[in-house]
């Protein structure tokens, strides 16, 4: 088997895609599955995915086992685009590459274009229809994603694997000596604050937390302070100006990104964590918060409920009353929360990056073993994925 993996995700601070396009990248590098492995980005081959990673530009790499010269870098990632069977797990296959595999995290850029960025909606306008057209299997990260995208799509559900992500194993119960030092350095102290760690967007509802969470009775607003981590993103400032606003009274706070290497700690000492975005490909914040032994509120949508299951307490964020009522119970309900603590340990347990990988091969055997499987083809989708973009 000859794999090319596309990781022009792969770029610090790893978020997202660029975790699961890493997580991929490590196993495939030191798998004895495959003949040949290329890793690719811009149109430059790699021999070590953490080259890319690490450097942050890009370079010419010999690929592994080869004793082939730097110069001859570009030219050999052209041949891998033709002769491996190529994986984007960034949802766009390059221009050159006649055929392959997309991962499809989830289809936000068309049901919630205005939360995006102008120019990533019109690359998906431009190259979305073409990369479709050449596809021959698509994987995505839930089964409630899977059936979206065949219908969304008109495609062959079929052709469409589910595949769940996976939860590191440095998300996990701390104890105090450990948290005390890691949160000393963000002034945080273990069990007294609620934590929201997520993109800061509309689709996120953070404003819907913030509002809900302003509407709590003053002592446990204050008893446990809600701490959101993570970057800001598209439309943010409206997000941003009302953070700013109510945290000179003391029970919220912004702390922006946190690093990797903190992040554990941070799930791991909070009281109760929160993730009230109503649209996710998979929802992967809900399930390391679990994996930390933290009672987890989140939105009982199709994906977050197939993810979570009842490890999670499933609420309405757009429902003011039913969100603030929710918030409460999750941060009081001492039985609940003893319940939810080992349903949530159980749940996480159930999702690893080496599973991950394991289910990922077996699309490309699936693939090598059907070699004639075209792509769809781009006629019919044309129009359809035009619409879908200016809704």
């Amino acid at each position: 088997m000859k794999v090319a993996l596309a990781i022009d995700a792969l770029a610090p601070p790893l978020t997202g895609i660029g975790r699961y396009t890493w997580e991929l990248a490590q196993r495939m590098y030191c798998s004895t599955q495959f003949d040949d492995v290329c890793f690719y980005a811009n149109g430059i081959s790699y021999k070590d995915p953490s080259s890319k990673l690490n450097e942050g530009k890009h370079s010419a790499r010999l690929l592994p086992g080869r004793a082939i010269s730097n110069w001859w870098g570009r030219k050999q990632a052209r041949a891998c685009m033709r002769s491996h069977l190529f994986h984007s797990p960034n949802y766009l296959l390059p221009k050159g590459v006649e055929s392959g595999v997309i991962t499809v995290h989830d289809l936000s850029v068309f049901r919630f274009a205005q939360s995006h960025p102008k120019a990533r909606v019109e690359q998906f306008e431009q190259q979305f229809n073409s990369t479709l057209a050449r596809s021959r299997h698509i994987i995505t990260d839930s089964e409630a994603i899977r059936s979206e995208v065949a219908s969304y799509f008109n495609w062959p559900i079929e052709r469409i694997t589910s595949v769940p992500l996976g939860v590191s194993p440095t998300f996990r119960q701390h104890d105090a000596a450990e948290l005390l030092p890691a949160l000393a350095s963000l002034s945080l102290r273990a069990g007294h604050y609620a934590l929201c760690i997520s993109t800061l967007e509309p689709r996120k509802r953070i404003d819907r937390l913030i509002d809900a969470y302003a509407a709590l009775p003053a002592p446990l607003r204050y008893q446990f302070p809600l701490v959101i981590a993570g970057a800001s993103g598209w439309l943010s400032e409206g997000i941003m100006a009302r953070i700013h606003a109510l945290s000179p009274q003391g029970w919220i706070r912004y702390i922006g990104f946190v690093d990797e290497a903190r992040l554990p700690a941070l799930y791991a000492g909070a009281r109760a964590f929160f993730f009230p975005s109503i649209y996710e490909g998979f929802g992967l914040p809900a399930i390391e918060a679990m994996a930390s032994g933290v009672p987890t509120l989140t939105t009982g949508n199709s994906v977050m409920s197939e993810v979570c299951d009842d490890a999670a307490w499933l609420t309405n964020p757009d429902d003011h009353d039913a969100l603030r009522n929710d918030i409460e119970r999750v941060l009081t309900d001492d039985e609940w929360r003893a319940r939810a603590v080992k349903k949530g340990f159980a749940r996480a347990a159930l999702y690893h990056w080496d599973t991950c990988f394991a289910r990922t091969l077996d699309v490309y055997r699936s693939i090598q073993d059907n070699p004639t499987t075209p792509g769809y083809g781009s006629l019919a989708l044309n129009t359809a994925t035009h619409d879908i973009v200016q809704r």
